[in-house]
Formats: C-alpha cells, sequence, structure tokens
C-alpha cells in the first residue's frame, strides 16, 4: 500500500465532508440517530452506524477510510419516562428531548475511554458510519470476529491499548489485501492494454 494511502488513517477525518447524500437535508430533526432518513438512505447502500457501545468508541479512528462516512447529527436524543400504578401497570408515558447536560454526559463517558487510549477527541456533531471491509458480510460479523480474535490471542476485549492494536492491525490486513489486489488488476490491466497495442503496431 503506497504511502499517502495510509496518511489518513489514524484519524477521525477532521477536514474530511459528510457523505453527499447528507447535504439533501439540513436543520434538526426530531429522529432518533439511527431514524434519520439519510442514515437509512446510506443502510440501503451498505453502511451501518457505527456502534454507540463503549468499547468500540475509536472504531471509526481506526477503521480504513475507503470504508468509513459521516453525516452531520441533526438527531434529537430523547428520554422516555414510564408511570406505573400500585399493581405496576403502566399509566402513561412521556418522551422529551434530552437536556444539554445529559447529552454531555453521554459524551463524556466516550472521551474519557479515548482519552485512556491516547487518542484525540472526536470533532463533535457527527454520525460515523462503516461498512465491512474484506469479505465479512456485515459490521456485526466483523465485531464478532475482532471479539473471538481477541480471546484467540489472549487479549482481553475491554477499551485498552493491546486491544486496539489488535483491532488496527486486523482492519488494516483486509483492506491492505484489497488495494494490493485492485493494484494487481490494474497493472494487468495495463499489460494488456500494451499487448494489443504491440499487435496492432504489427
Amino acid at each position: 500500500m503506497a504511502r499517502d494511502s495510509w496518511d489518513s488513517w489514524d484519524s477521525w477525518d477532521e477536514d474530511g465532508t459528510p457523505h453527499p447524500l447528507a447535504l439533501r437535508r439540513t436543520g434538526r430533526s426530531e429522529q432518533e440517530p439511527d431514524r434519520l432518513p439519510e442514515v437509512r438512505e446510506l443502510e440501503v447502500l451498505g453502511w451501518e452506524p457505527a456502534p454507540e457501545d463503549t468499547l468500540w468508541v475509536f472504531l471509526p479512528y481506526v477503521w480504513p477510510p475507503a470504508d468509513r462516512t459521516w453525516v452531520p447529527d441533526r438527531s434529537t436524543h430523547w428520554a422516555v419516562e414510564t408511570r406505573l400504578d400500585g399493581h405496576g401497570h403502566i399509566t402513561g408515558v412521556e418522551a422529551a428531548p434530552l437536556a444539554d447536560p445529559d447529552l454531555h454526559d453521554l459524551d463524556r463517558e466516550a472521551e474519557e475511554a479515548l482519552t485512556a487510549l491516547g487518542l484525540p477527541r472526536r470533532p463533535p456533531g457527527r454520525l460515523w458510519l462503516l461498512r465491512p471491509p474484506g469479505s465479512l458480510p456485515t459490521l456485526g460479523a466483523v465485531l464478532d470476529h475482532l471479539r473471538a480474535l481477541a480471546q484467540e490471542r489472549g487479549v482481553e476485549v475491554r477499551p485498552s491499548a493491546d486491544f486496539l492494536a489488535l483491532v488496527r492491525a486486523e482492519l488494516a490486513s483486509p483492506a491492505a489485501e484489497s488495494e494490493s489486489e485492485s493494484e494487481s488488476g490494474s497493472a494487468s490491466g495495463s499489460g494488456s492494454a500494451s499487448g494489443s497495442e504491440s499487435d496492432t503496431d504489427r
């Protein structure tokens, strides 16, 4: 893999632009993140929302750049309060947008995990979407593979430098193979073209 192909690895793509589908819509939406129309459209194209679990908070940072994208987060996070009577029966449900302090609490846990791993803060206001690199069909399959690989190699499955290093190396492997095959195909195509020109000259 060419050196410049690696320049955007291990980054939050700070200077990057959102996926073009995101440009069709602006303004705050009352939808939860996974129900935004642009997210649904990208899912049809094979993208999946990055997991929100703290275990995977670093994932977009080390994911192959060609297989990650983002859209502006214009969603609303809702707090749902359920009222029960003395018998445990539901008597009412109320939903209200999460207040800013509650949203900051959600972000704080993720940022603390990143800081513990020695990684920079995430650019605010982004929803990350990923595609599985290599041959695995879904994001869930990739995560299952990474967990199994960690257990096989005796690496604890938790946010840690060792787990981060394992995930980074494993994600780079199929991406590197894919680019290598692509470059080989291009070289082969160039060779065929040269051969055709030679035949024409004769």
